[in-house]
């Protein structure tokens, strides 16, 4: 019995691959609508200040923030807990892949979600003057939240104990 129950919840973890093939398609929707807001920009290149120009610019910046986190989180979630891409990322000069695990994962996401929300700030502080004083408060606030989210895994994980074999796993 209990020898089944292992290999049914070890293979579910192929139900995973749903999960993932809903990310790409996602990042190529979000991929759309960028090259989108790329064509609105080239086309009124000329018309735009440029503040305006520099915000359009932290929007793409942020947006192509945020399409590499939700491809290096299917990717190397894909990696742990589906199959080993060791073959393919040796290939593709990809190792850091397979040497992700789940803790440095964290780390790498916690990251991005500052630096994403850096830029967002900005954007605000950018248009400061037609902003509402009380949200560009609480953005700040929300922005040292994943602040000291982002430096207390990064404590955690320097002071952390790291299981399996330490070697293989990237330090961020």
């Amino acid at each position: 019995m209990l020898p089944a129950l292992a290999k049914a919840i070890l293979a579910g973890r192929f139900l995973l691959i749903i999960f993932f093939l809903g990310l790409v398609w996602g990042l190529a929707l979000f991929a759309v609508r960028f090259v989108g807001k790329l064509w609105e920009l080239t086309t009124e290149l000329w018309e735009k200040s440029e503040a305006d120009l520099l915000i359009e610019m932290l929007h793409l910046l942020d947006s192509a923030l945020v399409a590499s986190l939700v491809l290096m989180v299917a990717l190397s979630s894909y990696d742990s807990l589906v199959d080993r891409l060791q073959g393919e990322a040796d290939q593709q000069q990809m190792r850091w892949v397979s040497r992700t695990d789940h803790g440095n994962l964290k780390i790498k996401v916690a990251t991005a979600m500052v630096a994403i929300s850096s830029i967002h700030l900005l954007q605000i502080f950018l248009q400061a003057d037609v902003e509402n004083e009380t949200a560009i408060f609480w953005r700040v606030v929300i922005h040292m939240v994943f602040l000291v989210g982002a430096l207390l895994l990064g404590v955690l994980d320097r002071f952390g104990v790291h299981h399996g074999d330490a070697g293989r796993n990237e330090r961020v």
